[in-house]
């Protein structure tokens, strides 16, 4: 229990905080919509905070305070408010006082502007989560899976160079000559960046982790290996964030209430991701990596589906995240 508080504490004080604050200034009925946000961004967040933890466990002590202390500010305020913003520019062509001067006096025509870059949206963070759950899958040095007749399939095929990025240029190809013709213009562009960054991402990280190999003995990414991790999880949690707040105006268009309830949220998530570290849970939970990155294709699947208009309820991409990530839970257990 005390471990518990070490660990959540801060994400308590500052979610009973924001709760307070809304309930005494705006209400009962707004202190709940903002009590769902943050339960929204929690469930959907929950497999982000297992590979966060993956990740994060090769940082040094160092970089890990800076992703849990900098991070925190990244994720709440500029993933959750001013990368929207910047969206809302490059799809309106609007300029920054422009935009600004909406989210304080029309957030209802800030929402419909974001609502219009969705495509561009969905397009960048499906492909860049699919590209990392198909790099997680498709690798021969995998011997350990969970769906076994299928992951075993999947690792095989990462014996040929370049095949997870050759699966994604077809999906791509696919998507861009069978979607609407209206989202050409912005949903080429965004997937092709987001396989950019994910290979150039794994790419320096490679490059400067074999040099700090061979430059000194050290057990954990520092430097430009580190920097490199740091960059691609907050480029994961953006991916993972703005289908989120597009999902949150269909709840409310007040910018400010969204920004406190999914903000809350990720402080939670930033709480979880501290227990999987500290408690070493992908060490006793063998499938737990296997569940979030199933997970994580699920959500990009979802994006995807978005560009062709097939939207599935909120509750049930958050609940069958937390489902996935419950049944690999169950599963370790049950094959220890």
């Amino acid at each position: 229990m005390k471990s518990l508080l070490r660990i959540y504490w801060f994400a308590s004080l500052a979610t009973l905080a924001i709760w307070i604050l809304v309930g005494w200034q705006l209400g009962l009925a707004v202190l709940f919509t903002v009590f769902v946000l943050t339960l929204l961004e929690v469930t959907f967040s929950a497999d982000n905070a297992v590979i966060n933890s993956r990740v994060i466990m090769k940082m040094s002590p160092m970089w890990q305070k800076l992703f849990l202390t900098i991070g925190i500010f990244t994720a709440v305020f500029v993933v959750r408010f001013i990368l929207p913003l910047v969206i809302v520019m490059i799809t309106s062509g609007l300029g920054w006082s422009e935009v600004t001067q909406l989210v304080t006096t029309d957030t209802a025509g800030y929402a419909a502007h974001l609502h219009q870059a969705e495509p561009m949206i969905n397009a960048f963070g499906g492909t860049f989560l699919l590209m990392i759950a198909l790099s997680y899958f498709i690798d021969n040095r995998k011997t350990l899976h969970w769906f076994r007749p299928l992951e075993r399939r999947l690792a095989k095929l990462g014996q040929f160079d370049n095949f997870t990025v050759f699966i994604m240029l077809v999906g791509i190809a696919t998507i861009f000559f069978t979607v609407d013709p209206a989202h050409h213009a912005v949903v080429l562009p965004a997937m092709i960046l987001a396989v950019t960054l994910h290979v150039g991402l794994k790419l320096l990280g490679a490059i400067m982790e074999n040099r700090q190999k061979s430059a000194r003995n050290v057990n954990h990414l520092v430097g430009g290996a580190a920097l490199s991790a740091f960059i691609y999880l907050e480029i994961l949690d953006a991916s993972f964030s703005l289908d989120s707040v597009i999902g949150a105006f269909a709840m409310t268009n007040n910018v400010l209430l969204i920004m406190a309830g999914l903000g809350a949220g990720a402080l939670w998530v930033r709480g979880m991701t501290i227990h999987l570290v500290r408690q070493n849970t992908l060490k006793h939970f063998k499938f737990l990596e296997h569940g979030a990155h199933w997970a994580i294709a699920f959500l990009g699947g979802v994006m995807m589906a978005k560009l062709y208009s097939v939207e599935l309820p909120e509750w049930i991409i958050g609940s069958l995240g937390i489902i996935i990530i419950t049944l690999a839970l169950w599963w370790s257990q049950r094959d220890r």
